[in-house]
Protein backbone atom coordinates (compact mmCIF):
# COMPACT_ATOMS: atom_id res chain seq x y z
CA UNK A 1 0.00 0.00 0.00
CA UNK A 2 0.99 3.47 -0.77
CA UNK A 3 2.08 5.66 2.32
CA UNK A 4 1.97 8.43 1.11
CA UNK A 5 0.78 10.43 -2.53
CA UNK A 6 4.28 10.40 -3.46
CA UNK A 7 6.63 8.54 -0.57
CA UNK A 8 7.56 4.77 -0.83
CA UNK A 9 5.27 2.02 -1.41
CA UNK A 10 5.54 -0.68 1.21
CA UNK A 11 3.38 -3.84 1.83
CA UNK A 12 1.77 -4.44 6.02
CA UNK A 13 5.56 -5.46 7.14
CA UNK A 14 6.91 -2.11 6.08
CA UNK A 15 8.87 -4.13 3.39
CA UNK A 16 9.51 -3.34 -0.10
CA UNK A 17 6.54 -3.74 -2.42
CA UNK A 18 5.50 -4.08 -5.89
CA UNK A 19 4.52 -0.21 -7.89
CA UNK A 20 2.23 -0.02 -10.67
CA UNK A 21 4.65 -1.10 -13.34
CA UNK A 22 5.78 -4.07 -11.48
CA UNK A 23 8.78 -3.15 -10.63
CA UNK A 24 10.47 -3.96 -6.60
CA UNK A 25 10.30 -0.57 -4.47
CA UNK A 26 12.00 -0.08 -0.81
CA UNK A 27 12.44 3.24 0.58
CA UNK A 28 12.35 5.82 -2.48
CA UNK A 29 14.57 3.52 -4.52
CA UNK A 30 13.14 0.84 -7.24
CA UNK A 31 15.08 -2.02 -6.85
CA UNK A 32 16.47 -3.98 -10.39
CA UNK A 33 18.24 -6.88 -9.53
CA UNK A 34 21.14 -6.20 -7.08
CA UNK A 35 21.29 -2.64 -7.47
CA UNK A 36 19.34 -0.05 -7.09
CA UNK A 37 18.73 3.17 -8.87
CA UNK A 38 19.61 5.29 -5.91
CA UNK A 39 23.11 2.95 -5.42
CA UNK A 40 23.68 4.08 -9.58
CA UNK A 41 22.88 7.60 -8.50
CA UNK A 42 25.61 7.76 -5.85
CA UNK A 43 27.94 6.21 -7.91
CA UNK A 44 27.43 8.24 -10.21
CA UNK A 45 28.05 11.40 -7.64
CA UNK A 46 31.29 9.67 -5.82
CA UNK A 47 32.96 8.91 -9.58
CA UNK A 48 32.66 5.24 -9.16
CA UNK A 49 31.35 2.26 -11.45
CA UNK A 50 29.65 -0.93 -9.80
CA UNK A 51 31.68 -3.80 -10.07
CA UNK A 52 35.54 -1.95 -9.80
CA UNK A 53 37.74 -5.12 -9.70
CA UNK A 54 41.20 -6.60 -8.10
CA UNK A 55 42.32 -5.49 -11.81
CA UNK A 56 41.63 -1.61 -11.32
CA UNK A 57 43.66 -2.07 -8.17
CA UNK A 58 46.58 -4.14 -9.81
CA UNK A 59 46.66 -1.75 -12.62
CA UNK A 60 47.02 1.47 -9.88
CA UNK A 61 49.64 -0.71 -7.64
CA UNK A 62 51.40 -1.92 -11.11
CA UNK A 63 51.93 1.79 -12.21
CA UNK A 64 53.81 3.20 -8.53
CA UNK A 65 57.69 3.27 -9.21
CA UNK A 66 59.38 -0.21 -7.85
CA UNK A 67 56.13 -1.48 -6.77
CA UNK A 68 56.63 -5.38 -6.97
CA UNK A 69 53.32 -8.01 -6.45
CA UNK A 70 53.56 -11.45 -4.75
CA UNK A 71 51.29 -14.19 -3.23
CA UNK A 72 53.22 -14.69 -0.10
CA UNK A 73 50.25 -17.25 1.19
CA UNK A 74 49.63 -18.82 -1.72
CA UNK A 75 46.16 -19.35 -3.00
CA UNK A 76 45.10 -15.84 -4.80
CA UNK A 77 46.48 -13.46 -3.10
CA UNK A 78 47.26 -10.49 -4.48
CA UNK A 79 50.66 -8.35 -2.21
CA UNK A 80 51.67 -5.62 -3.33
CA UNK A 81 55.41 -4.31 -1.81
CA UNK A 82 57.95 -2.01 -2.08
CA UNK A 83 60.96 -2.52 -0.47
CA UNK A 84 60.21 -5.87 -0.38
CA UNK A 85 57.58 -4.46 2.48
CA UNK A 86 54.08 -4.63 2.13
CA UNK A 87 51.88 -1.77 1.02
CA UNK A 88 48.54 -3.26 -0.02
CA UNK A 89 46.79 -7.00 0.04
CA UNK A 90 43.75 -8.25 -1.99
CA UNK A 91 42.79 -11.39 -0.24
CA UNK A 92 41.08 -14.92 -1.42
CA UNK A 93 37.47 -13.12 -0.93
CA UNK A 94 38.31 -10.50 -3.50
CA UNK A 95 36.13 -7.99 -1.73
CA UNK A 96 38.40 -5.09 -1.32
CA UNK A 97 42.48 -4.11 -0.70
CA UNK A 98 43.92 -3.51 2.34
CA UNK A 99 46.03 -0.61 2.85
CA UNK A 100 48.24 0.66 5.26
CA UNK A 101 47.40 4.01 7.08
CA UNK A 102 49.95 6.44 8.78
CA UNK A 103 48.50 5.23 12.57
CA UNK A 104 45.33 3.32 14.31
CA UNK A 105 43.88 7.14 14.45
CA UNK A 106 43.75 7.68 10.91
CA UNK A 107 42.58 4.27 10.54
CA UNK A 108 39.67 4.61 13.03
CA UNK A 109 38.72 8.03 10.98
CA UNK A 110 38.44 6.21 7.48
CA UNK A 111 36.43 3.69 9.64
CA UNK A 112 33.82 5.88 11.22
CA UNK A 113 33.70 7.97 8.32
CA UNK A 114 32.57 5.03 6.12
CA UNK A 115 35.49 5.13 3.52
CA UNK A 116 36.86 1.71 5.21
CA UNK A 117 36.21 -1.14 7.55
CA UNK A 118 38.95 -2.88 9.97
CA UNK A 119 41.25 -4.86 7.65
CA UNK A 120 41.39 -8.37 8.82
CA UNK A 121 44.32 -10.38 9.94
CA UNK A 122 46.19 -6.79 9.81
CA UNK A 123 47.24 -4.38 12.10
CA UNK A 124 44.71 -1.80 13.38
CA UNK A 125 46.64 0.83 11.21
CA UNK A 126 45.25 -0.85 8.34
CA UNK A 127 42.08 -0.56 6.79
CA UNK A 128 39.82 -2.48 3.90
CA UNK A 129 38.25 -0.42 0.90
CA UNK A 130 35.41 -2.16 -0.32
CA UNK A 131 35.89 -2.18 -4.28
CA UNK A 132 33.31 0.45 -5.00
CA UNK A 133 35.10 2.81 -2.83
CA UNK A 134 35.45 6.68 -4.85
CA UNK A 135 37.60 5.93 -7.95
CA UNK A 136 39.72 9.01 -6.51
CA UNK A 137 39.79 8.20 -3.04
CA UNK A 138 41.19 4.21 -4.22
CA UNK A 139 44.06 5.46 -5.57
CA UNK A 140 44.65 8.52 -3.29
CA UNK A 141 44.60 5.53 -0.44
CA UNK A 142 47.06 3.17 -2.19
CA UNK A 143 49.38 5.90 -3.39
CA UNK A 144 49.71 7.19 0.55
CA UNK A 145 49.99 3.59 1.75
CA UNK A 146 53.33 2.86 -0.60
CA UNK A 147 54.54 6.45 -0.01
CA UNK A 148 54.67 5.69 3.67
CA UNK A 149 56.10 2.30 3.48
CA UNK A 150 58.31 3.65 0.74
CA UNK A 151 59.61 6.40 3.66
CA UNK A 152 59.58 3.79 6.65
CA UNK A 153 62.19 1.76 4.26
CA UNK A 154 66.31 2.70 5.13
CA UNK A 155 68.07 5.41 3.29
CA UNK A 156 70.31 3.14 1.24
CA UNK A 157 67.18 0.94 0.15
CA UNK A 158 65.24 4.03 -0.87
CA UNK A 159 68.32 5.23 -3.15
CA UNK A 160 68.03 1.57 -4.88
CA UNK A 161 64.10 2.20 -6.16
CA UNK A 162 63.41 4.04 -8.96
CA UNK A 163 62.45 8.01 -8.57
CA UNK A 164 59.02 8.61 -7.25
CA UNK A 165 57.49 11.04 -10.09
Amino acid sequence: MKTKETGPLENSAGNAADNDAGHRVHGNSIITGLITCQDLSSNAQRGTVPGMSRDHVNSICRGLPGAEWSDPWGGGHDAWKIGGKMFACIGVKNDGVSVKTPDIETAQMLIDAGVGVKAPYFHLSWVRLPFDADSAEMRHRLAASYDLVRASLTKKAQAELPPRS
